[in-house]
């Protein structure tokens, strides 16, 4: 029935009852329109102390994949530095030990001819088949290693656009050559920590063997962070107490804070907005409680969004023009009123000239009386 009435429908007081337009200036005001938009995600920076927490009881590339996957349930992972001294690259662990320990053990026996592989060892590089992991190791360094090393050659001697064409004639051969010599070769120095950590995505800094070294580097890498204003969330995987001060300075600028460490009730962790072990991080439970942790920062974000404060910029923005045309005709009417009245009283009281007084003798005897 709607559609016979048009005039009605499109008349001034109809328009009036329409609540969005009643409810705009409020909603300007408060933030509502913010509070419907999807809020961008976060950038995570992590930050790994090498010395106090290096992946002793599980392989390097696969702690530092966990530990960025967990990260990612806060944001977008933007940077990821890690900071050690020298002897935390050459130190090997105790479970690699025992792992090359075994390594040895078994090739003794396979060449006594005491046991046998079931399946045959393949060459990564060139696909060959052997039936010993010590023949396999004695032809990638007789054949492989020479070539990788006289690639190396040819490029440091380069120079100029000669150079870079060889980088990139050789750049798949030399990646296929690394990735088959982790499982192959021992390496020399340490158990390939930060080899492990840059094939991850991490950027490694090495520092002197100082005490406190690996510290003051990270701790200024997380101020260049903060002062640039890069992340919104920080990582820190340690359990040094020194770091506490720069948790707070995080939180004072209103940055989050996340921190991996085995201590359950570590002084960084009662700082940090929340705290996981590594068993956490590695078996994937932090992942799962990092989607209540999030929910909590949103929710807190939405309530300080809808606290009021007053600042008298926003408010004379928002209100100047219509306090003005409202002051404006409150003096005009004022104004006229009171030309109103005046006149009146002029055209009522006004009977003689203006320097004469009354007397008793003008005024009325009923009055008088």
């Amino acid at each position: 029935m709607l559609h016979k009435f048009p005039s009605i429908i499109n008349s001034s007081r109809i328009k009036t009852l329409n609540p969005y337009i009643s409810l705009s200036r409020f909603s300007a005001k408060v933030g509502f329109d913010s509070l419907n938009q999807p809020s961008a995600q976060n950038n995570v920076a992590i930050f790994w102390d090498l010395d106090n927490k290096p992946p002793n009881s599980f392989p390097p590339f696969e702690a530092a994949v966990k530990l960025k996957t967990a990260a990612s349930s806060f944001g977008v992972v933007r940077s990821m530095v890690a900071y050690a001294n020298q002897h935390s690259f050459s130190h090997v662990p105790k479970f690699v030990r025992e792992q090359r320990r075994e390594r040895k053990l078994l090739n003794q026996l396979e060449n006594k001819g005491v046991i046998k592989s079931i399946e045959p060892y393949i060459c990564k590089v060139c696909g060959r088949r052997f039936y010993t992991n010590e023949k396999l190791v004695n032809h990638f360094k007789q054949i492989h290693e020479r070539e990788h090393q006289k690639r190396l050659n040819q490029i440091e001697s380069a120079r100029g656009s000669r150079r870079v064409k060889l980088v990139g004639k050789y750049s798949m051969k030399m990646d296929k050559y690394k990735y088959a010599a982790r499982d192959v070769l021992t390496p020399k120095v340490g158990y390939g920590l930060a080899d492990e950590l840059k094939r991850a995505g991490f950027w490694v800094g090495t520092v002197l063997n100082r005490p406190q070294a690996a510290d003051v580097a990270l701790r200024d890498h997380m101020v260049d962070v903060m002062d640039r204003r890069k992340a919104e969330c920080l990582v820190l995987v340690s359990d040094d107490s020194d770091f506490v001060g720069i948790l707070k300075e995080a939180k004072l600028r209103c940055l989050k804070t996340v921190v991996v460490g085995d201590a359950d009730d570590g002084a960084l962790k009662r700082v940090a907005d929340a705290g996981f072990s590594w068993t956490e991080i590695l078996m994937g439970n932090a992942k799962k409680e990092a989607v209540s942790v999030v929910g909590k920062w949103k929710d807190r974000d939405i309530l300080k969004r809808l606290e009021w404060t007053y600042n008298p910029e926003v408010e004379r923005k928002l209100n100047g023009s219509e306090d003005m045309f409202d002051d404006e005709s409150e003096d005009q009417d004022f104004d006229n009123t009171d030309h109103e009245n005046s006149c009146d009283y002029m055209l009522k009281g006004d009977s003689g000239a203006w320097w004469e007084l009354d007397t008793e003798s003008d005024a009325d005897p009923s009055e008088l009386q």
